[in-house]
């Protein structure tokens, strides 16, 4: 469970590196291509919205909302989106600010004193995650409850007993507590619950009539569970929203989500003076934004992971272009791949979709990579199984995931950039992930 919420700031470099064009030249046939083998290999279930100067350029939708009810998804179907959600509470603090109700300078003392070092963590280091406040979602308990109603008390117990894991102020580290303290900020201090505060004031004012706090997946309004693909979809446990909360507790759809950036980015929800606030980047950090890199320009936006659910919104200023994607299938083919491919496109970048060949092995060839392996230049052990055709690998405290064979002794994992390559004989294993190359050995 220690990934959920938590950001993917990989995707920037290797994402946008493209020249503007007109909206209106795009390849949309490639465009198609791209989703519909994402769709005919299992490799994604989700919605992508695309948008230029305020107006519709693309929407596809691929997948199932329910597979247990054959369920299709469409452009009203809706999506946990995790972390995006702190764009929005972090939106509901400015305006907080902006009223005089609060400063970015506020202690957190005020609020909730309970929680270690309150006295010198600020409303500023909440928002920018330097407050140095224990990530929750990290812990191994957290697996045991997350399915669970939590109250506020429960949770503030929860986080103040997770203590701090360094100074506030001295650097940033994402948490999830961050947020989850900020949105029983914006119900003290507005008196009414956070859903209410985010109806009234974001959704109405940007004109958001698919966006809310979730609670259990109903197939009726149009909402989706998540999955994960081996040999077939099979649904993913479903955390209860009342633990994430501020953190992570909205569904909405991809074309809401550029809605909402949009109006963001044209002063309609706070001034501009308070949105080059949250454009402001420390230690990798902005005031519930992230920055991703396009060539001289910047995009702006967030990233968002729970359960099975994978989401991305992000804009850019310099072309008046947004896109968000929303995913609640995971394939083995990353969030952070699929955009890279959709922008590609877009922007009439050279991109070859992918074809997602892989071999077919006998039980008995996969039976000689089986194992468990440790390395000298890492702290875990890896254990290679076999669940029916394929090679499944689980890293020590990590859930198992599923191996693609690709080539003779080679093993990819596109959603997390992990190729392994065998060396039965030698009884080896080498790890490849992010430039890094570590070697395993069989025990």
């Amino acid at each position: 469970m220690s990934n959920i919420y938590r950001p993917m700031i990989a995707l920037a470099a290797a994402l946008l590196f493209a020249r503007p064009m007109q909206a209106q030249s795009f390849n949309q046939a490639k465009m198609d291509s791209l989703f519909q083998v994402l769709e005919n290999k299992h490799k994604a279930m989700g919605s992508i919205c695309i948008r230029h100067d305020g107006k519709e350029v693309y929407r596809r939708s691929i997948g199932y909302s329910f597979t247990d009810q054959q369920k299709k998804a469409g452009a009203a179907t809706k999506y946990r989106i995790g972390s995006i959600s702190k764009m929005f509470t972090a939106t509901m603090i400015l305006q907080l600010i902006e009223e005089k109700k609060l400063t970015l300078g506020t202690p957190l003392k005020n609020f909730f004193p309970q929680v270690p070092n309150a006295e010198k963590i600020t409303v500023e280091q909440l928002l920018q995650h330097h407050s140095g406040i224990h990530n929750f979602t990290d812990d191994d308990a957290y697996g045991n409850y997350m399915e669970q109603p939590k109250t506020e008390p429960e949770m503030l117990d929860i986080i103040a007993k997770g203590g701090s894991d360094f100074e506030p102020g001295s650097k940033g580290e994402y948490s999830n507590a961050n947020y989850v303290l900020l949105g029983y900020m914006i119900a003290h201090i507005t008196r009414k619950p956070y859903a209410t505060a985010l109806q009234e004031r974001i959704c109405s004012k940007a004109g958001l009539k698919s966006t809310y706090i979730g609670g259990k997946a109903d197939a009726a309004k149009e909402e989706s569970r998540s999955y994960q693909y081996n040999e077939e979809w099979k649904v993913m446990p479903e955390t209860d929203m009342s633990i994430p909360g501020g953190a992570g507790a909205i569904v909405s759809t991809p074309c809401e989500l550029d809605q909402f950036i949009e109006a963001l980015f044209a002063g309609k929800l706070i001034k501009i003076s308070s949105l080059e606030l949250m454009k402001t980047i420390k230690d990798g950090y902005g005031l519930g934004m992230f920055t991703f890199p396009f060539d001289d320009k910047k995009a702006y936006g967030h990233n968002g992971g729970i359960d099975g659910f994978s989401s991305l919104l992000g804009y850019i200023p310099a072309d008046k272009m947004t896109i968000a994607y929303c995913g609640n299938g995971q394939g083995g083919y990353s969030t952070n791949d699929i955009m890279l491919g959709a922008l590609s496109i877009y922007y009439n970048k050279p991109y070859a979709i992918p074809t997602f060949n892989t071999l077919t092995l006998t039980a008995e060839q996969l039976d000689q990579y089986t194992g468990t392996y440790g390395s000298k230049q890492l702290p875990l052990k890896i254990t290679i199984g076999k669940e029916g055709a394929s090679l499944t690998a689980q890293a020590t405290g990590q859930s198992a995931f599923r191996l693609d064979a690709v080539a003779p002794d080679q093993f990819k994992f596109d959603a997390a950039g992990i190729v392994l390559e065998f060396s039965p004989k030698q009884k080896e294993m080498t790890l490849k992930q992010g430039g890094g190359t570590f070697l395993f050995t069989r025990e």
